[in-house]
């Protein structure tokens, strides 16, 4: 009271501030109910392929239907039939019809004098002012130095390795979604792991807490079960955001378009789970199947034949062409003064063309058509060694998950068992509580290790089948 006497105006300080809150509240309350509301459409009108399960299988056909990759190979497909197209034209024959109109100044068109002219009673033709003409022709070759045959053989090559480009990108894809499906599995399983070893080690701190409390422990064992709360909360908030990440990677492999209103965490429900089916298969086995697989290999065999063909198609220059062709032909009269008046009739041949000497062109193409054709041998070569190396790697890698995986069977149940005897040992003043911390710290991790040989012995697996060439879409049901 003293003190409001002393300053008179603190009182309508704390009205007017008290007022000016309650206004300020009840000016906000409408907006927040407003962001509360469109929160809750946003989170209850969610598109329905984002909370629906999603199994493995269903992951791989989205892939299929959704993924921008292999929509963008499927389109380098169809357009692979224009070239095809193109490829043929050769053999195929060609129509052609051309017509043409012209009027010209009756001034400017020379006459012809016959029977000693006009002068001497003889008469004079003048040409028409007016003139046309129109034709149509087939025009099919016969003989093209080889070239006809060899664009047929390169169509059916360029169809055939257009197809397994667009295998490898389906395999390509596949692959990284079943990755992307196994590292959202392992993160969820992550944060189940460090979530339990987050309670165990509270439950721990209040347990030393109420015992500090009661005199029978000192300080030292309560500060010594924060530090290892405050140690393990860290893996929790790194596991969450590989949650975070590894979902944001799945839904952009699966081609999904997020709403901006998910950013926290996408729901996605996946159904199955990290499993260890056994996966027999030898090294040599292995690397004899991915040489005889493999849609790249395919590819740069059929470059190679590819090269062949266009060394064919490079020597033809050499040989002469030969064409047949029929026509159609109708024109004016060139001296009857009569537009309307025509000529017509049929028409047909044979014609040949020929380069003796094409200033060394052909001899250059040929040149160029060899050097790329030891490429495409050399670049076949090179990429079985890279693919053997391949299949050598990923065997090596699912090997180690494998063995990683058996040494881990029954060490979590250890581990377990090893916590429950120090908890007991402790309870009877036989034991510590560093005895405690660190039986909790074996266990978290080897459930850690666990979980993480599962996901690694999967992700083993899948690398190691699509080294090897095994169709990915099997396991999408296509």
């Amino acid at each position: 009271m003293k003190r409001s006497d002393e300053h008179p105006d603190h009182g309508i300080y704390h009205v007017s501030l008290s007022c000016f809150a309650v206004g300020l509240i009840a000016l906000l309350l409408p907006l927040l109910s407003q962001a509360q509301t469109n929160s809750a459409v946003t989170v209850t009108n969610l598109p329905a392929w984002i909370t629906r399960p999603l199994s493995l299988v269903d992951a791989l056909n989205l892939s299929l239907q959704q993924n921008s990759s292999i929509r963008e190979a499927r389109a380098d497909l169809e357009a692979t039939y224009g070239l095809v197209v193109q490829t043929r034209a050769v053999v195929l024959p060609k129509v052609r019809t051309t017509g043409n109109y012209t009027d010209t100044d009756p001034s400017d068109i020379d006459t012809f004098p016959f029977l000693g002219g006009a002068s001497t009673g003889g008469s004079t033709f003048v040409q028409a002012h007016q003139n046309w003409r129109a034709d149509i022709q087939i025009v099919q070759s016969i003989y093209e130095g080889g070239r006809m045959g060899s664009a047929l053989r390169a169509a059916r090559l360029t169809k055939e390795q257009a197809l397994l480009h667009y295998q490898t990108a389906v395999a390509d894809t596949l692959v990284s979604t079943r990755v992307a499906y196994y590292d959202v599995l392992l993160a969820a399983q992550q944060i189940v792991v460090h979530e339990a070893s987050v309670d165990l080690l509270s439950r721990e701190l209040e347990d030393q807490q109420h015992r500090f409390e009661a005199g029978t422990v000192p300080r030292f064992n309560v500060l010594r079960a924060e530090v290892a709360v405050a140690n393990e909360r860290p893996a929790l908030i790194r596991a969450r955001n590989d949650s975070r990440i590894a979902k944001n990677n799945l839904s952009n492999l699966l081609g999904y378009n997020l709403p901006r209103s998910v950013w926290e965490d996408i729901p996605l429900q996946l159904v199955d789970g990290l499993q260890a089916e056994p996966y027999p298969i030898e090294l040599p086995a292995a690397i004899e199947q991915a040489l005889e697989r493999r849609t790249e290999l395919g590819a740069l065999r059929k470059q190679e034949q590819l090269q062949r063909e266009n060394v064919i198609n490079a020597r033809s220059g050499y040989k002469p062409s030969v064409q047949l062709f029929a026509g159609y032909d109708v024109h004016n009269y060139e001296f009857v003064d009569d537009p309307g008046r025509d000529i017509r009739g049929w028409n047909a041949g044979a014609q040949m063309s020929w380069d003796i000497f094409d200033g060394l062109l052909t001899r250059g193409k040929v040149l160029q058509a060899r050097a790329q054709l030891d490429r495409s041998r050399a670049e076949l070569e090179d990429s079985s060694r890279r693919i053997e190396l391949e299949v050598r790697t990923a065997y090596s890698t699912f090997i180690e998950a494998r063995e990683v995986l058996e040494s881990q069977e029954k060490v979590q149940e250890e581990a377990e068992e090893a916590l429950r005897l120090a908890r007991a040992r402790a309870d009877a003043g036989t034991g510590t509580q560093l005895d405690v911390l660190d039986a909790e710290t074996s266990l978290t991790q080897a459930r850690t290790t666990q979980v993480q040989a599962l996901h690694d012995y999967a992700v083993a697996r899948a690398r190691l089948e699509r080294a090897t060439g095994q169709d990915m879409t099997v396991m999408a049901g296509k």
